[in-house]
């Protein structure tokens, strides 16, 4: 079955970084795309970015810019780069990966920012 395992949250300085990290079982990264969603506290779950089977990108404007999603088909795994962390980004992040007929999601990794 698939299997999406985050990892790499924690506690990130305002102005720092963080690198997650999914490591995917089951998953055909030359199907569908492959993306990063987040929720915070008293918040709905929102997009943060994605990845397509050919590499195109997209990212929510709060992030654009600070954000970058990657992957590594060798590794079936993939990445979201955090850079210029701000605490609007405290959250639970969640990879996911969209095949157009089924949504599969991780559970989910915890990133707080603060001082």
């Amino acid at each position: 079955q698939v299997q999406l395992v985050e990892s790499g949250g924690g506690l990130g300085q305002p102005g720092g970084s963080l690198r997650l990290s999914c490591a995917a079982s089951r998953v055909r990264f030359s199907l569908g795309a492959m993306g990063w969603y987040r929720q915070a506290p008293g918040k709905e779950r929102e997009l943060v970015a994605t990845i397509t089977s050919d590499g195109r990108t997209n990212y929510a404007d709060s992030v654009k810019d600070r954000f970058t999603i990657s992957k590594d088909n060798a590794k079936n795994t993939v990445y979201l780069q955090m850079n210029s962390l701000n605490p609007e980004a405290t959250a639970v992040y969640y990879c996911t990966w969209k095949t157009g007929w089924n949504d599969y999601w991780g559970q989910g990794t915890q990133v707080t920012v603060s001082s």
